[in-house]
């Protein structure tokens, strides 16, 4: 099983003029105690399962780019973008430049978008939800089609592209993988089935819950003739992690019963926060007791 984590908070105790070095700092950890792994939240302003509004919240493709600088091999992605934050062309070219700077390190991370409060405070348009969602399917198409290095004029109902031109090509072939955000069953999973390379789901769900939304898409991928086992599951949850689990917190020993729980449902990839992650502990306790013993955890139907 592959582990992936997501740094999801930027105000950590020594301050906001010390925040790049710390991110950075927290990607070299994470690189070097064998993450697979490495996505931040696009989002523009803190949402209210990490804190307020006004807390620090970087820009995604810009810290992903940084982050990749800082490292050499750790997989890097948005968890997720929203598709009414930038342009369906410019996100492909912005993530195909991550993909090329990075030597291949990129997924585009994808979902509809939820979160009206940033789109209101930054002008940003924020289209009913059926609304979105067909604007996400459509530049999901828009993605395959410049990957795929076809600059024909692309003509939707949301976006006209007269040349979607994309030079110079990504490094991973045939395209980054495309990680959809979200569990609806009607819409969402469909998408992943149709287009996506990985599903994304709250590993906070009861374990039951998760199997059912995994059985819904087996179900999409059965009706349109596409092997299921193409595409990468995932998970995504958040743990303070200690050796001792002091304060309620996690031990090593609870995070990796809980991921023999997830493989055991056919999870690939446990993509999870570290409300800890400015500290050194759980870093050393996930390169020395996590990573290695996850990595024998087998997926079921792998």
């Amino acid at each position: 099983m592959r582990l992936g984590l997501q740094v999801s908070n930027f105000t950590w105790p020594n301050g906001q003029e010390h925040l790049g070095d710390t991110f950075g700092l927290i990607a070299e950890r994470a690189e070097r105690a064998g993450f697979y792994s490495l996505w931040v939240m696009d989002h523009f302003f803190q949402i209210g399962f990490s804190g307020p509004p006004e807390l620090e919240m970087l820009e995604g493709y810009s810290a992903l780019a940084f982050a990749a600088g800082r490292t050499n091999h750790i997989k890097l992605g948005t968890m997720v973008t929203g598709v009414t934050y930038r342009h369906p062309g410019i996100l492909i070219k912005t993530a195909t430049t991550l993909d090329v700077l990075s030597h291949g390190r990129a997924y585009l991370g994808i979902g509809a978008a939820w979160n009206e409060e940033e789109h209101r405070g930054l002008g940003v348009p924020f289209p009913p939800l059926a609304e979105r969602f067909e604007r996400l399917e459509e530049t999901l198409q828009i993605a395959h089609q410049m990957w795929a290095g076809n600059d024909a004029p692309y003509k939707g109902k949301h976006y006209q592209l007269a040349r979607p031109l994309n030079s110079p090509r990504a490094v991973q072939k045939p395209h980054p993988p495309i990680l959809i955000g979200g569990s609806g069953e009607r819409k969402t999973l469909k998408m992943v089935a149709q287009y996506g390379d990985a599903c994304n789901l709250f590993a906070r769900l009861p374990l039951p819950e998760v199997q059912r939304k995994l059985d819904v898409l087996r179900e999409h991928c059965a009706a349109i003739g596409r092997p299921y086992e193409q595409i990468e599951k995932t998970t995504l949850s958040s743990y303070r992690l200690t050796a001792d689990g002091r304060n309620g917190s996690t031990t090593p020993a609870a995070l990796l019963e809980h991921l023999a729980q997830l493989a055991e449902l056919g999870i690939d990839q446990a993509i999870f926060s570290l409300q800890n992650v400015s500290d050194l502990e759980p870093f050393d306790l996930l390169a020395t007791e996590i990573v290695p013993a996850a990595e024998k955890i087998a997926v079921a139907g792998r």
